[in-house]
């Protein structure tokens, strides 16, 4: 594979990341609508347009540096709005709602981990003209079991304490939701010390040897 320039990451980086952020949330926002919340589809969230869900920090900026001083690539989106008191079960439901985002990623993981296989057995990835298009399967793929497995990690926000609150009793879930309004300063607290990436990053690694197992 050859090493492409900081300006040729950007552009194959590019495609993988804003899909699997924007699949992610519009994920969300068609299972709350199943579920009784109309609200994303009200303000016009349910769409692939990406514009309607780029969050110019979380979107842009963020995996930009991160692509340029790290290993690792991070990013999110502006949230779709889920109004929870509209769902049917509401905590049942909210459940569902948050499972439905990792569940895209892993969709959008198994696109690309198929394009690739495609492309390896048929020669194509071979070819030099189809370099960039290997490359970027393969960001889809590592983009895509990092949201995946990062969302599920139960720190609200994070769509895995919406599934732990879930589960839990109503008092204990009452409690513990309580975090969220501090969530986020956690989230940004444990990335940048390094204790966010030690605990889901090597799941990550073990689900892509998996995958490299099954590709190569």
């Amino acid at each position: 594979m050859p090493e492409f320039s900081l300006v040729q990451k950007i552009i194959i980086y590019s495609i993988p990341v804003i899909f699997a952020i924007t699949v992610h949330e519009v994920a969300h926002g068609w299972v709350a609508s199943k579920l009784g919340d109309q609200t994303a589809r009200l303000m016009g969230r349910l769409t692939l347009n990406p514009f309607k869900h780029i969050d110019p920090v979380g979107t842009i900026l963020v995996p930009i540096v991160m692509l340029i001083f790290t290993p690792f690539l991070l990013g999110w989106a502006k949230p779709v709005p889920v109004d929870w008191r509209n769902l049917r079960k509401p905590r049942h439901d909210m459940a569902w709602v948050a499972v439905a985002g990792p569940a895209a990623n892993l969709l959008m993981l198994i696109f690309w981990t198929l394009l690739l296989k495609l492309m390896l057995i048929s020669g194509v990835a071979e070819q030099n003209y189809a370099l960039p298009f290997v490359a970027m399967s393969m960001a889809g793929i590592f983009i895509n079991i990092t949201l995946m497995v990062l969302n599920l990690i139960p720190i609200p926000p994070l769509d895995g304490s919406r599934i732990v609150s879930a589960l839990l009793p109503v008092r204990l879930s009452i409690m513990y939701n309580r975090l969220e309004a501090y969530g986020m300063m956690i989230v940004l607290l444990l990335m940048f010390t390094g204790i966010l990436s030690n605990l889901f990053m090597p799941v990550v690694f073990r689900l892509q040897r998996l995958i490299d197992n099954f590709l190569f």
